[in-house]
């Protein structure tokens, strides 16, 4: 496997200079990015088979070990934040249970039984995608994750640093990323985990963007949790509604927050067709502003 091959370039690695070694480190770092390049066809064909699964109220599934599964774990945690998306449509089955997220966990990756009792315990359905990591592409945890539940009905999506692997064979739709072999060998926490944590940035951005959660470039359905992102929902509401800052602050109060429901009402539009339109469009502020607009007083539409 190329992620475990030594490189005899970086034979004597330890007895360089701080900046050599940094320099071969972050020159491991661009080659990881580059490599993605040529997996972003399946990375869209992917994400364009999990959006129907996801429209239908199926959750986004993240299962590995080790490193593998802490970047899952991040990738994941960071979408209801940024999205909305909800936290119960999140599942993340890692080898060892949650306490492997800290700490590594003897022998947990290797065990096939852990992962059918996850998946059992998950209640994996059709509707949900699962995302399986695994540098070496042979993880038998992971693995059997996907087996079983392809077997229950689910989409099985595979991330993989070695080309052919097993765990790319056992997906429906295999992502290969090869980042060849590390500065220091066998130490996938550093190309193929950059690599895997570019692939789930990419992958579950589209994915939130097909799914209507990002209009014209903006986070239109975060979470404005604290002072710094409160004041960009102003600033969004302002700017799409094109309304002084003092009105989109009155419509983001009326919509509780909401930042999409809340540019409908600064455009006019009572709550009830505002809410209206967004569910006709599937949550897409895009579509419920491309709706015609209803003529008359009383009807809903904007003043």
């Amino acid at each position: 496997m190329s992620t475990e091959a030594h490189s005899p370039r970086f034979a004597e690695l330890d007895a360089w200079n701080s900046l050599d070694v940094l320099r071969a480190l972050h020159e491991g770092q661009l080659a990881a990015v580059a490599a993605v390049g040529p997996a972003l066809p399946a990375i869209a064909a992917a994400a364009e088979a999990a959006v129907p699964r996801l429209r239908r109220g199926g959750r986004l599934v993240y299962a590995g070990a080790g490193t593998s599964a802490r970047i899952g774990v991040q990738d994941g945690a960071e979408l209801p934040p940024t999205f909305s998306w909800p936290e119960h449509r999140l599942a993340f089955l890692v080898a060892g249970g949650q306490r492997a997220i800290l700490q590594a966990v003897e022998n947990a990756e290797d065990s096939t039984a852990d992962a059918e009792t996850q998946v059992a315990a998950a209640a994996i359905g059709a509707d949900d995608v699962v995302i399986g990591l695994a540098a070496s592409g042979t993880t038998p945890f992971t693995l059997a994750v996907l087996r079983a539940a392809a077997a229950r009905g689910a989409l099985t999506i595979g991330l993989a640093n070695n080309p052919d692997s097993p765990v790319l064979r056992a997906s429906a739709h295999p992502v290969a990323v090869d980042t060849g072999e590390e500065v220091v060998a066998g130490s996938t926490r550093l190309k193929a985990g950059t690599a895997q944590k570019v692939v789930l940035n990419l992958f579950s951005t589209l994915v939130m963007v097909r799914l209507g959660r990002v209009y014209r470039g903006r986070m239109v359905d975060m979470r404005a949790t604290n002072s710094k992102l409160r004041h960009r929902a102003e600033a969004m509401v302002a700017e799409l509604a094109e309304v002084e800052p003092a009105a989109a602050r009155q419509a983001l109060d009326a919509a509780g927050g909401e930042v999409k429901l809340a540019i409908l009402l600064a455009l006019g539009f009572d709550r009830a067709a505002a809410e209206d339109r967004l569910a006709r469009g599937d949550g897409s502020l895009r579509a419920a502003l491309a709706e015609a607009s209803p003529a008359g007083p009383g009807t809903g539409s904007p003043a």
